[in-house]
């Protein structure tokens, strides 16, 4: 389909548009779009290791379920040590790009590029008024910043409540058509053929995104060469201290965006995005085919997508504030789905496995791998292992103590000890970043929140197979106005006072 020479207000263009949305990109690199879950060979593979594994526990019950706890065992240890590798880069002072106060608001506004903000919004009429608030006191040359409310053509509600919060003042309402696939980046794809920045930024309708954000970023880029595709600046909860699960998200955003993804940026691996606050060249985005409409997570993919291309993403020091999931049941729809977002990148990634290995180098595809795909499974893994564990506490069973020859227990037992230990220990640091002493409390339970992430993840493997592409609904406003003790920091930030 041709790109129509036509003003962008004209019934052909938005059908270009949409159709370019959801289409563009399999039909531009079908091997880059996640439409299909399993092409024809990893299917294939998949069938036959299940049916080996069956005739194996059939006719050799006792050798098949040491070897598989052995394969397990070494994907716990790899996992881990990688993990600690990770989080120990991420220590590093310089491990987060810093821009001061002074240094971004010493940029004329002459120089600034123009920039676009994406806010994709479904359903969300609760926090639309929060939403103008926090655009509005975004520090940046009007002239030059495009703000565009992606909404459903038929969420009425959400059309409503903007309509009256007069959002039309400051930020333009686009309708995307009512299609399938209904998911964020579908929408972020239609936005992207309205859009005028040379920078390209995504806030949730929820988020609270830092006021000199943008010019940070901006400052960024001009520092950075050309290679830079993304900087993608941190996110925290604004109501960790709402109940128990607010605190473990909470806690477990302090270690991700403050040390893991500096860490993977410093290892020179592949970013697993975030959802929100990635801020991307336009001319990247064009180059390597924007978000894929059939991935739950099209942040992974495109931060995988931007490492096989050569570029890279920076991590910045600026913090948008985000609403932490108090509900369980919301908890865990999206939960599951990240899991299952995670398993759509590997095996989209993975479809040319070869060539991502000498796109990306042998320690980053490890890397890719262990983090994408180990994350979700050895959740999966976890929920058996306890049960051993317990069974063994409990009965001392033989069958148990078979399983576990020496070379499989004593592994098995640092990962058991030591891991566990490591990752609280994770944690605490993560605590400390919010400045939330109470937040202790949710790493000292944090066992509790491991077991729910475990039914997310068989969640996330179960839709995999039945329902790839389903985006289930987080829903927003759910903190009823309680406020928190995590903010952003609000010390010095590269040079200035924040």
């Amino acid at each position: 389909m041709t790109t129509p020479e036509t003003d962008r207000s004209t019934t052909e263009f938005r059908e270009y548009a949409l159709h370019d949305a959801i289409h563009g990109l399999r039909e531009r690199d079908p091997d880059a779009s996640a439409s299909v879950a399993f092409v024809p060979w990893q299917r294939n593979l998949l069938i036959l290791l299940v049916a080996i594994a069956l005739a194996c526990v059939v006719f050799a019950p006792l050798v098949t379920l040491t070897v598989v706890t052995g394969v397990c065992t070494i994907a716990y240890v790899l996992t881990l040590a990688d993990r600690l590798v990770v989080f120990r880069k991420g220590l590093a002072a310089d491990a987060i790009l810093r821009v001061g106060d002074e240094e971004a608001l010493a940029i004329p506004d002459a120089d600034l590029p123009p920039y676009t903000v994406l806010v994709p919004a479904y359903h969300e009429p609760e926090v639309i008024g929060q939403l103008i608030s926090s655009l509005t006191a975004l520090d940046y040359p009007r002239e030059k910043l495009q703000i565009l409310l992606l909404l459903e053509e038929d969420d009425d509600i959400t059309i409503d409540a903007a309509t009256a919060a007069g959002v039309g003042d400051f930020v333009t309402i686009l309708k995307v058509p009512a299609s399938q696939p209904r998911t964020k980046p579908k929408a972020c794809n239609y936005g992207l053929h309205f859009s005028t920045g040379e920078i390209i930024t995504i806030y949730d309708a929820e988020d609270l995104p830092e006021p000199l954000q943008l010019r940070r970023v901006a400052a960024t880029f001009a520092k950075l060469d050309d290679r830079v595709a993304c900087v993608q600046a941190k996110l925290a909860y604004r109501n960790g201290l709402q109940n128990l699960l607010t605190g473990w998200f909470t806690v477990e955003y302090g270690v991700w965006f403050s040390y893991l993804l500096p860490g993977l940026m410093r290892l020179d691996a592949p970013i697993p995005l975030g959802g929100t606050s990635n801020h991307l060249r336009r001319a990247v985005l064009d180059d390597i085919g924007a978000w894929d409409p059939f991935n739950v997570t099209e942040d992974s993919d495109l931060g995988v997508r931007i490492a096989a291309r050569g570029y890279t993403t920076a991590v910045l020091e600026s913090t948008t504030l985000e609403e932490a999931n108090s509900d369980p049941i919301n908890w865990m729809r999206q939960r599951s789905r990240w899991y299952k977002g995670y398993l759509q990148t590997w095996l989209v990634h993975t479809r040319h496995p070869v060539r991502l290995w000498r796109q990306i180098g042998p320690w980053a595809f490890v890397r890719f791998s262990l983090l994408l795909a180990g994350t979700p499974l050895i959740a999966c893994l976890n929920t058996l292992f306890w049960f051993i564990t317990i069974a063994w506490i409990l009965g001392q069973p033989v069958l148990i103590g078979d399983v576990f020859p020496p070379a499989i227990y004593y592994p098995a037992l640092v990962c058991l000890v030591f891991g566990n230990t490591a990752t609280i220990y994770m944690g605490l640091i993560g605590a400390r970043e919010t400045g939330v002493p109470r937040l202790m409390l949710s790493c000292l339970l944090v066992p509790v929140y491991w077991v729910l992430m475990s039914i997310a993840a068989i969640k996330g493997v179960w839709q995999l197979l039945f329902r790839p592409s389903y985006w289930e609904k987080t829903f927003h406003g759910l903190d009823s106005g309680a406020s928190s003790e995590v903010s952003a920091p609000t010390g010095p930030q590269g040079g200035g006072a924040s």
